[in-house]
């Protein structure tokens, strides 16, 4: 995502040639990469298929879908296809903060940019995206800590890790990404409930590094926490996204043809280490009693907080698309929009990916409430964090085919919004929009 979900920032042509001193003034003039934007794009469309699953799917209120006791081959997938969108969303987020420096900004005002960006971002999660989520706000629960709280502390990190050299923010990355694992030795108990012990001050600072949990920020009874994203790895991943940005100031054949052998690189590496099973992943796969259950097996890697294989499995792949997308600008193409709707929309979405991802929160949940006023069932707000909340009826949700027609029709409602607003940010400088 461009500054850490900024859209305004030019970049490198995927034509053009290597930035250096001697160019200053390419900089100011350079325009989008429709690469980047489609592919951010296209996982912000798949993130509101996996919300939607949450508020519509009948099942999302019984069990969770990678649950190999319950799960199916069909549900399973279509919760795997989602694993692809914090990676990349977050990866591409480090990527956009070196445009803001291939553009022309000083590493001073990057950092002061992430900072306070970051700082944003924390706010939303524990405000705007809270009760979008719970359509309530209950002070025994502050929130969930999501997708955007580890962003925002990814770019507070990364305003810091830019005064080092490129080399050394590419390692510090990859060695998190790679490492990290090695941390699954360490594990403290789970906070239990009222009555039961409270991990002390050190034991709440690692499930905010690499723990998922829930605490009360204080004595009980206290307002409580649940950290489903843990800060580890995430930080490591904005930072390889952050050195990746230097790709786009090679020339587009050596680019293209490097960003080809590191995407299948990654990916056979993935499926190498998945299959011997040695390290990488705390989960490991089975055979079990299909084939196809089987494969859901072996593409069953953790997420919370994500595995090496995890991110290897969804970032090879998104290497590869960036490959064979490089180059591709349909916004600059006579009558783009009429000749190829899908990618122009996708690339559109990509453009305001903090927009549309606040967006897509109460358009899923909405779908859900509309969806059961529709059909007489009884009405329920839908309140899934680990607290008690009200229990569904026993006919609450619907079919996994309503799920996708329900995603459908969000995805074009959002779209005509996002056009409007992406314009908006076309044509203006406003240094709020830069925010939003």
């Amino acid at each position: 995502m461009e500054s850490s979900i900024a859209t305004h920032t030019p970049v490198v042509q995927a034509y053009s040639a290597p930035l250096t001193a001697s160019t200053p003034a390419v900089a100011a003039k350079r325009s989008r990469i429709d690469s980047v934007d489609l592919l951010r794009g296209l996982v912000m469309v798949i993130m509101l298929l996996d919300h939607t699953r949450d508020f519509v799917h009948n099942q999302a209120l019984q069990f969770d879908p990678t649950d190999l006791t319950r799960t199916y081959p069909i549900l399973f997938f279509t919760r795997w296809v989602t694993h692809f969108c914090a990676p990349i969303f977050v990866f591409l987020a480090g990527t956009g903060s070196y445009f803001q420096i291939a553009r022309g900004k000083s590493k001073a005002d990057l950092s002061r940019f992430l900072v306070t960006r970051g700082f944003w971002l924390i706010f939303l999660e524990f405000t705007v995206v809270r009760i979008a989520l719970s359509w309530e706000f209950n002070l025994a629960f502050l929130g969930m800590m999501q997708v955007i709280w580890a962003l925002g502390w990814s770019m507070i990190v990364l305003a810091a890790l830019i005064r080092l050299p490129l080399r050394a923010i590419a390692w510090f990355g990859i060695a998190m990404i790679a490492l990290h694992n090695v941390l699954d030795l360490v594990s403290i108990r789970q906070w239990q409930g009222p009555g039961t012990p409270i991990p002390g001050a050190l034991g709440k600072l690692w499930m905010v590094l690499h723990q998922p949990g829930t605490f009360p920020i204080a004595d009980w009874p206290s307002p409580t926490i649940f950290i489903l994203y843990p800060l580890i790895p995430w930080i490591g991943v904005m930072a390889a996204g952050y050195a990746f940005g230097r790709v786009y100031d090679w020339p587009a054949e050596e680019r293209r043809a490097k960003l080809m052998r590191w995407g299948i690189a990654i990916t056979l590496g993935f499926l190498l280490l998945r299959l011997a099973d040695l390290y990488g992943d705390p989960i490991g796969w089975s055979v079990q009693k299909t084939v196809g259950m089987t494969v859901v097996s072996f593409f069953n890697t953790q997420k919370y907080p994500p595995s090496l294989l995890y991110l290897m499995m969804t970032l090879g792949p998104a290497l590869i698309a960036l490959s064979l997308w490089d180059g591709y600008n349909i916004s600059s193409a006579p009558n783009a929009a009429r000749r190829n709707p899908i990618s122009n929309a996708l690339i559109t979405f990509g453009r305001v990916p903090l927009f549309f991802y606040l967006l897509q929160w109460p358009t899923a949940h909405g779908a859900g409430y509309l969806l059961t006023l529709a059909t007489h069932k009884a009405t329920w707000i839908f309140f899934r964090p680990p607290l008690p909340g009200p229990t569904p009826p026993p006919d609450a949700g619907f079919d996994l085919w309503v799920v996708y027609v329900a995603w459908i029709c969000g995805a074009l409602l959002l779209y005509p919004i996002c056009r409007w607003y992406a314009a908006v940010k076309a044509r203006r400088r406003d240094w709020w929009l830069s925010y939003l």
